[in-house]
Protein backbone atom coordinates (compact mmCIF):
# COMPACT_ATOMS: atom_id res chain seq x y z
CA UNK A 1 0.00 0.00 0.00
CA UNK A 2 1.16 3.66 -0.54
CA UNK A 3 2.75 5.42 2.38
CA UNK A 4 0.83 8.31 3.09
CA UNK A 5 1.88 12.31 4.32
CA UNK A 6 -0.22 12.51 8.18
CA UNK A 7 -1.24 16.31 8.23
CA UNK A 8 -1.64 16.73 12.16
CA UNK A 9 -4.12 20.03 12.91
CA UNK A 10 -5.69 19.05 9.09
CA UNK A 11 -8.88 20.93 9.95
CA UNK A 12 -6.36 24.30 10.86
CA UNK A 13 -5.54 27.04 8.42
CA UNK A 14 -2.55 26.32 7.20
CA UNK A 15 -3.09 22.49 7.56
CA UNK A 16 -6.36 22.74 5.42
CA UNK A 17 -4.44 24.47 2.78
CA UNK A 18 -1.78 21.53 3.09
CA UNK A 19 -4.43 19.30 3.26
CA UNK A 20 -5.96 21.00 0.15
CA UNK A 21 -2.69 21.07 -2.07
CA UNK A 22 -1.40 18.10 -1.70
CA UNK A 23 -4.91 16.29 -2.16
CA UNK A 24 -4.74 17.93 -5.66
CA UNK A 25 -1.45 17.04 -6.45
CA UNK A 26 -2.97 13.71 -5.67
CA UNK A 27 -0.74 12.17 -2.99
CA UNK A 28 -2.13 10.28 -0.39
CA UNK A 29 -2.72 11.58 3.03
CA UNK A 30 -4.12 10.57 6.43
CA UNK A 31 -5.45 13.28 8.30
CA UNK A 32 -5.26 14.02 12.25
CA UNK A 33 -7.52 16.69 13.81
CA UNK A 34 -9.49 16.98 16.99
CA UNK A 35 -13.26 17.97 15.48
CA UNK A 36 -14.64 15.43 13.84
CA UNK A 37 -17.43 17.66 12.47
CA UNK A 38 -15.11 19.25 10.38
CA UNK A 39 -12.28 16.81 9.77
CA UNK A 40 -14.58 13.73 8.15
CA UNK A 41 -16.04 16.00 5.23
CA UNK A 42 -12.77 17.18 4.41
CA UNK A 43 -10.98 13.55 4.74
CA UNK A 44 -14.28 12.35 2.40
CA UNK A 45 -13.70 15.19 0.09
CA UNK A 46 -10.47 14.01 -0.83
CA UNK A 47 -11.08 10.03 -0.44
CA UNK A 48 -8.14 10.24 2.93
CA UNK A 49 -8.19 7.93 5.80
CA UNK A 50 -8.42 10.27 8.87
CA UNK A 51 -8.92 9.71 12.57
CA UNK A 52 -10.11 12.35 15.36
CA UNK A 53 -7.40 12.98 18.42
CA UNK A 54 -6.32 16.01 20.73
CA UNK A 55 -3.28 16.29 20.66
CA UNK A 56 -2.94 16.79 24.75
CA UNK A 57 -4.42 12.78 24.46
CA UNK A 58 -1.16 11.33 24.19
CA UNK A 59 -2.47 7.59 23.55
CA UNK A 60 -5.24 8.78 21.00
CA UNK A 61 -2.47 10.74 19.55
CA UNK A 62 -0.09 7.84 19.03
CA UNK A 63 -3.23 5.32 18.22
CA UNK A 64 -3.92 8.04 15.19
CA UNK A 65 -0.51 8.04 13.76
CA UNK A 66 -0.30 4.48 13.82
CA UNK A 67 -3.40 3.72 12.18
CA UNK A 68 -1.59 5.44 9.33
CA UNK A 69 0.61 3.37 8.41
CA UNK A 70 -1.34 0.58 6.61
CA UNK A 71 1.76 -1.73 5.65
CA UNK A 72 3.88 0.71 3.60
CA UNK A 73 4.85 3.31 6.21
CA UNK A 74 4.49 6.93 6.42
CA UNK A 75 5.55 9.59 3.46
CA UNK A 76 5.44 12.44 5.89
CA UNK A 77 4.67 14.08 9.09
CA UNK A 78 3.49 17.89 9.14
CA UNK A 79 2.97 18.57 12.79
CA UNK A 80 0.52 22.01 11.85
CA UNK A 81 -0.58 22.32 15.44
CA UNK A 82 0.39 25.70 17.16
CA UNK A 83 -0.67 28.38 19.57
CA UNK A 84 0.43 32.43 19.64
CA UNK A 85 0.81 33.62 23.20
CA UNK A 86 1.34 37.56 23.25
CA UNK A 87 1.72 38.86 26.91
CA UNK A 88 4.80 39.87 28.81
CA UNK A 89 6.70 37.81 30.88
CA UNK A 90 5.23 39.63 34.02
CA UNK A 91 1.75 38.38 33.38
CA UNK A 92 2.69 34.86 31.91
CA UNK A 93 2.95 32.01 35.00
CA UNK A 94 3.94 28.72 34.77
CA UNK A 95 1.39 27.65 33.47
CA UNK A 96 1.29 29.52 29.91
CA UNK A 97 4.66 28.28 29.73
CA UNK A 98 3.69 24.68 30.26
CA UNK A 99 0.71 24.73 28.10
CA UNK A 100 2.33 25.80 24.84
CA UNK A 101 5.45 23.83 25.43
CA UNK A 102 2.92 20.71 25.62
CA UNK A 103 0.88 21.83 22.47
CA UNK A 104 3.92 23.04 20.65
CA UNK A 105 6.77 20.72 21.40
CA UNK A 106 5.63 17.38 23.33
CA UNK A 107 2.58 17.08 21.02
CA UNK A 108 5.19 17.00 18.33
CA UNK A 109 7.27 14.87 20.08
CA UNK A 110 4.58 12.37 20.75
CA UNK A 111 3.54 12.05 17.04
CA UNK A 112 7.13 11.48 16.23
CA UNK A 113 7.76 9.10 18.23
CA UNK A 114 4.53 7.07 16.83
CA UNK A 115 5.90 7.87 13.12
CA UNK A 116 9.67 6.73 13.54
CA UNK A 117 8.90 3.22 12.36
CA UNK A 118 7.08 3.95 9.52
CA UNK A 119 8.90 7.72 8.50
CA UNK A 120 12.01 5.21 8.39
CA UNK A 121 10.55 2.65 5.82
CA UNK A 122 9.47 4.50 3.63
CA UNK A 123 12.23 7.15 3.91
CA UNK A 124 10.08 10.46 4.84
CA UNK A 125 10.01 13.60 5.90
CA UNK A 126 8.81 15.52 8.68
CA UNK A 127 7.84 19.32 8.47
CA UNK A 128 7.04 20.81 11.65
CA UNK A 129 6.88 25.03 12.53
CA UNK A 130 8.16 27.78 14.66
CA UNK A 131 8.12 30.86 14.17
CA UNK A 132 9.60 34.21 13.08
CA UNK A 133 10.11 35.41 16.88
CA UNK A 134 12.03 32.49 17.82
CA UNK A 135 15.44 34.38 16.02
CA UNK A 136 14.12 37.96 15.34
CA UNK A 137 13.42 38.30 19.11
CA UNK A 138 10.10 40.27 19.50
CA UNK A 139 8.64 42.09 23.25
CA UNK A 140 5.97 39.79 24.80
CA UNK A 141 6.76 36.78 23.26
CA UNK A 142 8.57 35.14 25.72
CA UNK A 143 5.82 31.98 26.24
CA UNK A 144 5.59 31.05 22.37
CA UNK A 145 9.25 32.16 21.29
CA UNK A 146 10.24 29.70 24.43
CA UNK A 147 8.10 26.58 22.88
CA UNK A 148 8.98 27.25 19.13
CA UNK A 149 12.44 27.80 19.47
CA UNK A 150 12.93 24.42 21.40
CA UNK A 151 10.74 22.87 17.94
CA UNK A 152 13.55 24.03 15.94
CA UNK A 153 15.88 22.59 18.66
CA UNK A 154 14.36 18.96 18.92
CA UNK A 155 14.26 19.18 14.81
CA UNK A 156 17.80 19.88 13.78
CA UNK A 157 18.57 17.41 16.99
CA UNK A 158 16.39 14.64 15.19
CA UNK A 159 17.27 15.46 11.28
CA UNK A 160 21.20 14.18 12.81
CA UNK A 161 19.44 11.25 14.75
CA UNK A 162 17.48 9.91 12.08
CA UNK A 163 19.82 10.84 8.78
CA UNK A 164 19.73 9.18 6.27
CA UNK A 165 16.66 7.90 6.74
CA UNK A 166 14.40 10.56 7.55
CA UNK A 167 14.73 14.28 6.45
CA UNK A 168 12.77 16.93 9.45
CA UNK A 169 13.08 20.56 8.25
CA UNK A 170 11.07 23.14 10.17
CA UNK A 171 9.02 26.32 8.85
CA UNK A 172 9.35 29.84 10.78
CA UNK A 173 6.47 31.66 9.29
CA UNK A 174 5.64 35.41 10.31
CA UNK A 175 1.67 36.46 11.19
CA UNK A 176 -0.24 34.55 8.89
CA UNK A 177 -3.83 34.85 7.94
CA UNK A 178 -5.58 31.99 10.11
CA UNK A 179 -8.40 31.60 12.05
CA UNK A 180 -6.15 31.32 15.28
CA UNK A 181 -4.59 35.33 13.94
CA UNK A 182 -7.85 36.30 13.70
CA UNK A 183 -8.06 38.40 17.10
CA UNK A 184 -4.94 40.07 16.51
CA UNK A 185 -6.14 41.17 13.14
CA UNK A 186 -9.32 42.29 13.65
CA UNK A 187 -8.11 45.98 13.69
CA UNK A 188 -7.93 46.73 9.78
CA UNK A 189 -5.44 49.71 10.84
CA UNK A 190 -3.45 47.43 12.98
CA UNK A 191 -3.21 44.28 10.24
CA UNK A 192 -1.43 47.12 8.04
CA UNK A 193 0.73 47.99 10.31
CA UNK A 194 2.13 44.26 10.89
CA UNK A 195 2.06 44.15 6.81
CA UNK A 196 4.29 47.76 6.80
CA UNK A 197 7.03 45.77 8.95
CA UNK A 198 7.61 43.12 6.62
CA UNK A 199 10.00 44.56 3.39
CA UNK A 200 7.80 42.32 1.42
CA UNK A 201 4.73 44.39 2.93
CA UNK A 202 1.49 42.17 3.51
CA UNK A 203 1.03 39.37 5.76
CA UNK A 204 1.08 35.62 5.35
CA UNK A 205 -1.60 33.67 3.52
CA UNK A 206 -1.87 30.09 4.67
CA UNK A 207 -0.80 28.98 1.05
CA UNK A 208 2.42 30.64 1.61
CA UNK A 209 3.37 27.96 4.18
CA UNK A 210 1.46 25.01 2.32
CA UNK A 211 3.58 25.70 -0.59
CA UNK A 212 6.70 25.88 1.18
CA UNK A 213 5.70 22.36 3.37
CA UNK A 214 4.30 20.78 0.16
CA UNK A 215 7.83 21.51 -1.56
CA UNK A 216 10.04 20.29 2.15
CA UNK A 217 7.92 16.89 1.66
CA UNK A 218 8.55 16.08 -2.49
CA UNK A 219 11.61 14.60 -3.72
CA UNK A 220 12.78 17.98 -4.87
CA UNK A 221 13.64 18.70 -1.60
CA UNK A 222 15.67 15.31 -0.70
CA UNK A 223 19.18 17.04 -0.11
CA UNK A 224 17.43 19.18 2.26
CA UNK A 225 17.55 18.54 6.00
CA UNK A 226 17.54 20.06 9.49
CA UNK A 227 16.99 23.48 8.07
CA UNK A 228 14.77 26.58 9.45
CA UNK A 229 13.06 28.17 6.60
CA UNK A 230 11.76 31.59 7.40
CA UNK A 231 8.09 32.10 6.00
CA UNK A 232 7.89 35.51 6.61
CA UNK A 233 9.00 38.24 4.12
CA UNK A 234 11.94 38.99 5.15
CA UNK A 235 11.05 40.16 8.30
CA UNK A 236 13.40 37.42 9.96
CA UNK A 237 16.30 38.63 8.63
CA UNK A 238 15.79 41.89 6.30
CA UNK A 239 15.53 45.75 7.59
CA UNK A 240 14.49 47.95 4.61
CA UNK A 241 14.09 51.33 6.40
CA UNK A 242 16.78 52.82 8.68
Amino acid sequence: MAAPIVIIGATGGIGEALTRRLGTAGRDLFLIGRNADTLGPLAAGLGSGHAVADVFDDAALSAAVAAADQGGGIAGLVYCVGSIVIKPLKAAGQADFLDAFRLNLLGAVTALQAAEKGLKAAKGSVVLFSTVAVEQGFPNHSVIASAKGAVAGLARSLAAEWAPHVRVNVLAPSLTRTPLAAPLLASASMAQGIAAMHPLPRLGEPDDCAAAAAFLLSPESSWITGQVLGVDGGRGTLRTKG
